[in-house]
């Protein structure tokens, strides 16, 4: 692992634990936790949030972040049952990090979640046919490639992988605080974070890497966030610009002020601040839109 992807983990986990010492468990939340969904042990091991009240709910997949190196289920489990609590059954998985696991790695067990979905409708006891994803940072990008895959069949094609049933489509997408341009990280100077994950043996001709290039109008509606101090932010503009190009429908919705700077990157993990009340609040609303 390099020194970079060390020291974020160490700094990322001194800070998520932090975070989590003040923030209760949300209330009105059922769980089913620690299912198995693939054979890589409890890399592949996700939860189930349902709202307290019995029905048929839609369905979040969350996609967590943390450089492709950090993070689990276990540090998003608060914001998911936040997310719960306002009408949908969130799946919320681990999956492979790198730098022992590189890249398609995270995409292929992605893939064997929405497969375990297709499989498990009993499980979940919600409708497989209305299924959002959402990610933050790393998990923004790797979001934005699977619903690529999941809507370009030649391009889910290149990774060798099975689609899932046809029965499972992507409503909408929640993009939070990433960055899209792979390719052009392919391209550059590969180092730290993104050369743990992409490792040196692999081309940026690679067509697997270009994903804007694989976007299609079949691509699903997305709603965009950023903060005033998310690193990540000059990231955003362009993803919106380049859906709106495809005729995709997305929004940019962009929290915080330039006098906070506590409002930075992942802010809406933290549920108990009002940006991130409003993100989530405004990214649940975007998604009811299309039911």
């Amino acid at each position: 692992m390099s020194i970079q992807s060390l020291l974020f983990r160490l700094g990322a986990g001194a800070n998520d634990r932090k975070r989590d010492q003040v923030i209760p468990f949300p209330a009105g939340v059922r769980t089913k936790c620690n299912i198995s969904y693939g054979p890589y042990g409890k890399t592949n091991l996700l939860d189930i949030y349902h709202p307290e009240a019995e029905g048929s709910y839609p369905i979040i997949v969350n996609v967590h972040g943390g450089g492709y190196v950090y993070g689990d289920k276990e540090l998003y489990k608060r914001y998911c049952m936040d997310l719960a609590r306002r009408g949908f059954v969130v799946v919320n998985p681990n999956y492979r990090l790198a730098p022992r696991w590189k890249f398609p790695a995270p995409l292929e067990d992605i893939n064997n979640v929405m497969l375990w979905m297709s499989r498990n409708e009993h499980t979940l006891n919600a409708d497989i046919r209305k299924i959002f994803m959402v990610g933050d940072s790393a998990g923004a990008q790797l979001t934005s490639q699977y619903a690529a895959m999941l809507t370009n069949p030649a391009y889910m094609a290149r990774f060798g992988l099975q689609r899932p049933d046809s029965k499972i489509q992507l409503t909408a997408v929640g993009l939070n605080c990433g960055m899209y341009d792979t390719k052009s990280i392919a391209a550059g100077e590969r180092k730290g974070i993104h050369l743990d994950y992409m490792g040196r043996k692999l081309s940026a001709d690679d067509p697997r890497v270009d994903v804007l290039g694989h976007i299609t109008e079949h691509y699903p509606p997305a709603h965009i966030t950023t903060a005033c101090h998310d690193f990540l932010r000059p990231a955003a503009l362009p993803m919106l610009e380049h859906l709106q190009s495809k005729g995709i429908r997305c929004t940019l919705d962009m929290y915080g002020t330039e006098e906070d700077k506590s409002i930075g990157h992942v802010f809406h993990i933290n549920i108990l601040t009002k940006e991130a009340i409003s993100c989530n609040d405004q990214q649940c609303a975007y998604f009811k839109e299309y039911l």
